[in-house]
C-alpha cells in the first residue's frame, strides 16, 4: 500500500482525486481519515467531532455515501408515550426525534400527552404507492396520442416487463398519461412493500420503457420527467398521493383542551381556519398546516429516511371542529415516502431509533406509518394550541434560547 504521507502530498498537489484514495489504502477507515486530515491541512481547521463516529463506514460506503470524512451528530430527543389506535398497531409508543430546534420535542411531547389522555389517535393508511413519471418524445402530436393509446391498451405487457425486475414491486396503473405538444408524461404507479421503493420503481419503469420504445419507436428523453413528483412540493401529490397517504384524528375533551393545552376549543378552531386554511390559501401554499415538516423532518433524520422527501411530507391539511365543546382535530398527509428496510435504515443509529418503536425490518412499515401520522397529529395539535393561547414566543424564548427569565 502507498504510504499515508505520499497520498496526502498527492492530494495537496492535486495529483490525486478524493474518490481515488480507497485504491491506495488498506481499509475504509484509513481512507476516511486521510480525506478528513487533507481538509484539516488544506484549510488549517480541526474536524475533531466529525471524526468521532460509531457507524460501520465500510458498510455505509457501499450503499449510503461517497467520499466519506466522518459523520455529523444531531441531538435525539424522546416524545411520548403516544397512544395509537390503528389497523397495523395499537398501543403506546415513545418516538425518537432528531432536531436542533429547541422547543420542538417539548411541543410534540405535550401533544402526545393530550392525545393519550384523550384515548389515543385514530390512524389509518388511506393509500400506498410509489411513482415514477418519465418524459417521452414522439415525432408529432398525432404520434404522441397514438403512443398514449398503446400504453393504455397494453398495460398487461408493460406490467410484466416492469415486474420482472423486482420481487416486491407491483405496477398498479399508468395514470395519468399527459400529452403536451409532442411530449408524453406517463405516471407509473407501483406498490413497493416495506421498502420506500424509489430505486425499485426506477429500475422497473426503465424496463417497461424499453418495451415501449421497441414497440412504438418512442424516444425516452428522461427517466424522470417530474410527473412523479419526486422531492418537490406538488398539487398532484396533494391530490393523488405518493408514498403513504395517512390520516390521523382525535377528539380531545373540553377539559383536556383547557387544562393541558391551556386554551379553548373555539380558539383552536379559529386559529386553524384563519392560519392553516385561509392563510395558506392567500399565500399560495399547498401545505394547509402549521408544521408537518418539523415532525416529518425530525423522524426522518432519526430513522434513516430519505431527508429530501421531507418536502413531500410537509404537504397536507389540518382540520379542527367544535363538537359539543370538545375538539375534533385531524391531519391528512397524502405524500409520505417511508421505509423500514433498505436505504438509510441500515445505518446503526437509524436502526436503533426504529427499534425504539419496534418498527425495524420487514413487515413493519404499516406500523411505522401509523406512528408517524400520530406524531404529526401531536405536534400539530400542540402548536395550534400554543398559537391560540399566545404561548408560542414564550416557549421558544425559554426552550429555543435558554432564557428562563420569563
Amino acid at each position: 500500500m502507498v504510504e499515508k504521507e505520499e497520498i496526502m502530498n498527492k492530494l495537496l498537489n492535486g495529483e490525486l482525486k478524493l474518490y481515488e484514495i480507497d485504491k491506495f489504502t488498506e481499509n475504509t477507515r484509513e481512507a476516511v481519515d486521510i480525506r478528513r486530515e487533507f481538509l484539516e491541512e488544506k484549510y488549517k481547521i480541526q474536524l475533531t467531532n466529525i471524526a468521532n463516529y460509531s457507524l460501520d463506514m465500510d458498510e455505509a460506503q457501499k450503499r449510503n455515501i461517497e467520499n466519506p470524512i466522518g459523520t455529523i451528530q444531531i441531538p435525539v430527543g424522546l416524545a411520548g408515550p403516544l397512544k395509537i389506535n390503528g389497523l397495523n398497531t395499537q398501543g403506546e409508543f415513545y418516538v425518537p426525534l432528531a432536531t436542533s430546534e429547541g422547543a420542538l420535542v417539548a411541543s410534540v411531547n405535550r401533544g402526545c400527552s393530550a392525545i393519550t389522555e384523550a384515548g389515543g389517535a385514530n390512524v389509518r393508511i388511506a393509500d400506498d404507492k410509489m411513482t415514477r413519471g418519465p418524459v417521452i418524445k414522439a415525432k408529432s402530436l398525432t404520434d404522441a396520442l397514438e403512443i398514449k393509446d398503446w400504453i393504455q391498451n397494453n398495460f398487461k405487457e408493460l406490467k410484466k416487463a416492469a415486474e420482472v425486475t423486482t420481487r416486491h414491486g407491483k405496477l398498479l396503473k399508468i395514470d395519468p398519461v399527459v400529452v403536451v405538444g409532442r411530449y408524453l408524461y406517463p405516471r407509473f404507479v407501483f406498490k413497493t412493500g416495506d421498502s420506500m421503493g424509489m430505486n425499485m420503481v426506477t429500475i422497473a419503469t426503465e424496463n417497461a420503457l424499453n418495451l415501449l420504445t421497441h414497440k412504438t419507436g418512442a424516444h425516452v428523453v428522461a427517466l424522470s420527467g417530474n410527473l412523479c413528483v419526486d422531492k418537490k412540493p406538488s398539487s398532484l401529490n396533494l391530490i393523488e398521493g405518493r408514498g403513504k397517504t395517512l390520516v390521523a384524528e382525535v377528539i380531545v375533551p373540553k377539559k383536556i383542551v383547557e387544562n393541558k393545552l391551556k386554551t379553548t376549543t373555539d380558539a383552536i378552531v379559529e386559529v386553524n381556519t384563519s392560519k392553516n386554511l385561509i392563510g395558506s390559501a392567500i399565500s399560495g401554499s399547498i401545505g394547509f398546516n402549521s408544521q408537518y415538516a418539523n415532525m416529518i423532518g425530525a423522524l426522518f433524520l432519526a430513522t434513516g429516511q430519505d431527508e429530501a422527501h421531507i418536502v413531500e411530507g410537509s404537504l397536507g391539511i389540518t382540520t379542527a371542529e367544535n363538537i359539543d365543546e370538545d375538539l375534533y382535530f385531524s391531519v391528512t398527509l397524502p405524500d409520505v415516502p417511508l421505509a423500514t428496510i433498505g436505504g438509510g435504515t441500515r445505518l446503526e443509529t437509524a436502526r436503533e431509533c426504529l427499534e425504539i418503536m419496534d418498527v425495524y425490518g420487514s413487515g413493519k412499515v404499516g406500523k411505522f406509518a401509523e406512528i408517524v401520522a400520530g406524531t404529526v397529529l401531536a405536534g400539530e395539535l400542540s402548536l395550534v394550541g400554543a398559537l391560540s393561547a399566545g404561548h408560542l414566543a414564550r416557549a421558544h424564548k425559554e426552550l429555543g434560547r435558554g432564557d428562563k427569565s420569563i
